[in-house]
């Protein structure tokens, strides 16, 4: 979206002298303190400027639309046993796919905005505090008449998943009036991540939004009823840069069974190119992933790891990619970058490492190295 000229005499203004307040720019412009505080106003929903200090924009940028919740996950300490009460150790934690990327990208360096929606309530409030204190911005999360959004996640005695249960209604309430807001500001990214919990129209909104624009679209389907419903989406006119299914979801994605081999994928990945898909990267489990683009495929192989908890490794995947990506990578790199961030981020209880961006460079530096 473009600047008015008056807002461009603000920039040009704080650039040079990056202490002004609205006071001083009002001087100096010969204007009054209101139409400048309209005029900032406008350049943060534009991604001008970041947060509350007239911080500049100079790096690049993601945007998250997604969901945020909380998880609750209760580990069994022995063998899980259905249909009784099992001793466990239960945690709380910030969660939501979307927000989950977001946060894993704050975490690795990254900027990147969520936008989102929680309740008007005290776990809203204290989710976006902690997700805010991560380093993600949430100006741009709405505030829905619904409660904040909780998973729970019973993990057996080894830490894989047995049952996920979800109140996500805040999440499927979303309407894209209550998000026009945010409507720049995802223009105007550098990467936009739409999370396939996310209602059909507000992803459409989304992908249409940013059809014309040079932002890179990454489509996380999240589940196999979740890949069905995005699956109409993915049409030429609506180019996205990747896509990100297991093989079961890359199914839903062409609406016919995939199986789990390399022609089978390839196959499923052309009809994906064919609808305006530049990347489709395939997870499969323990083989690792295959990045496949219209001019050939790329394998890239797991990285080890022992396994503490698995909830959250698509999230940390997409995340990484994500921050690959704003780096400065080619696709296949920043795969492998989102391999990294999994491996690490299953390796700790944490649905979203708190360390990670340690972690990784720590990792990335010892994996480097091993290659010289």
């Amino acid at each position: 979206m473009s600047l008015s000229p008056r807002e461009r005499e603000i920039l040009a203004l704080l650039q040079a002298q990056p202490m002004l307040d609205a006071a001083g720019l009002a001087r100096s412009l010969g204007t009054t303190k209101g139409a400048i505080a309209v005029a900032l106003s406008s350049l943060s929903q534009k991604g001008e400027i970041v947060g509350r200090g007239y911080i500049l924009r100079a790096e690049p940028w993601a945007v998250v639309v997604g969901g945020a919740a909380w998880d609750v996950k209760a580990r069994s300490l022995a063998a899980a046993r259905l249909h009784t009460s099992n001793p466990s150790q239960i945690s709380r934690t910030p969660g939501g796919v979307g927000r989950n990327i977001a946060e894993g990208i704050a975490r690795l360096g990254g900027r990147v905005h969520l936008v989102a929606a929680v309740g008007a309530d005290s776990a809203g409030q204290e989710l976006l505090a902690l997700t805010a204190e991560a380093g993600v911005y949430v100006d741009q999360v709405a505030r829905s008449p619904h409660p904040t959004g909780s998973y729970l996640a019973a993990l057996d005695a080894d830490g894989e998943l047995v049952i996920g249960l979800s109140d996500f209604a805040a999440t499927d309430a979303m309407e894209v009036v209550s998000l026009s807001r945010a409507q720049e500001l995802i223009s105007r990214a550098d990467v936009v991540v739409v999370d396939g919990n996310i209602p059909v129209a507000v992803a459409e909104w989304v992908l249409a939004l940013v059809a014309n624009a040079d932002a890179r679209v990454v489509v996380e389907p999240v589940s196999v009823a979740k890949a069905a419903r995005i699956a109409p989406l993915l049409v030429p006119e609506r180019p996205v840069f990747a896509v990100t299914p297991n093989v079961d979801e890359l199914g839903s994605l062409v609406g016919h069974d995939v199986a789990d081999t390399d022609a089978d994928i390839a196959a499923a990945a052309a009809e994906l190119h064919e609808r305006g898909v530049q990347q489709v990267w395939v997870s499969r489990g323990m083989a690792g992933s295959v990045l496949i683009s219209a001019s050939g495929s790329v394998a890239i192989p797991a990285v080890p790891a022992e396994v503490a908890d698995v909830t959250g490794a698509g999230d940390a995947m997409t995340a990484g990619f994500v921050s690959g990506l704003l780096a400065g990578e080619d696709p296949a790199e920043a795969a492998r970058h989102g391999h990294l961030a999994a491996a690490l981020t299953v390796a700790s209880s944490h649905t979203v490492r708190p360390d990670l961006g340690v972690a990784f460079s720590a990792a990335f530096a010892t994996t480097q190295g091993a290659t010289l």
